[in-house]
């Protein structure tokens, strides 16, 4: 039935500071972008090395998340890289503020968390 996953969605306050982050700080290709005039409103569709994609959206008067990160909902988004140390240095380097680098009980494998723009939580797990 289900393949996987083909893209996630994220509504973002400020279009500009999140088209920056994703594309050029976190390296997402762009596919398409396109202002939608009725709805006064952007649509970024950006794709990963996998070809799974993130969709931004800007809508006026989205309400807050109202917990960090325990919200009923999408708790956070993960992303799978060949390295936890590198990728968080690169991010620090840029000025994201990454948490310390854990280990996963379970599988022994490295993760860390830091956030987009908004707040909204973001992994990175070592796929290796």
């Amino acid at each position: 039935m289900l393949n996987s996953i083909h893209h996630a969605a994220i509504i973002c306050s400020d279009y500009q500071q999140a088209k920056h982050f994703y594309v050029s700080i976190l390296g997402l290709e762009v596919i398409a972008e396109n202002y939608r005039s009725e709805r006064d409103s952007y649509k970024l569709d950006l794709k990963l090395p996998d070809g799974s994609q993130l969709e931004l959206f800007t809508f006026n008067n989205s309400p807050q998340r109202p917990s960090y990160p325990e919200a009923l909902g999408l708790r956070h988004l993960a992303f799978s890289v060949e390295s936890v140390e590198k990728t968080r240095n690169y991010l620090v380097s840029n000025g994201v503020d990454v948490e310390p680098i854990r280990v996963d009980e379970y599988t022994n494998k490295k993760f860390t968390f830091f956030s987009d723009p908004d707040g909204l939580p973001l992994e990175l797990y070592e796929e290796i």
